[in-house]
């Protein structure tokens, strides 16, 4: 999980019965327990949060872009896109295709 093996986790053991005691050692593995579950749950309810986010934000850009491409169905005029498009290509054809230019092989 943290890079730690069995031999740091045994170290681990030994020097928290030493510290603590055997009496209260099983109280602080519990609450320890307890704490990393709480933490656990906290960070998935987190992800979940921003998840949901992520979802609603895409979803309201699609929403835009559907209303974008029906309006410009409706009104009959080519996007800003398309017009920027045909503006950076100069009127030019396709530079792949044999009618713009030559290929090349």
């Amino acid at each position: 999980m943290f890079g730690i093996g069995l031999p740091e986790i045994i170290v681990i053991m030994v020097v928290a019965l030493l510290v603590v005691g055997p009496s209260k050692l099983p109280e602080l593995a519990k609450s320890l327990g307890k704490a990393f579950s709480e933490f656990r749950r906290m960070a998935d309810e987190v992800k979940e949060t921003i998840e949901d986010e992520v979802a609603g934000a895409e979803a309201s850009l699609e929403e835009k872009t559907h209303a974008g491409a029906a309006e410009e169905a409706s009104s009959g005029e080519p996007a800003v896109d398309d017009e920027r498009n045909a503006q950076s290509t100069g009127g030019e054809g396709d530079k792949n295709s044999p009618e713009g230019g030559t290929l090349r092989g």
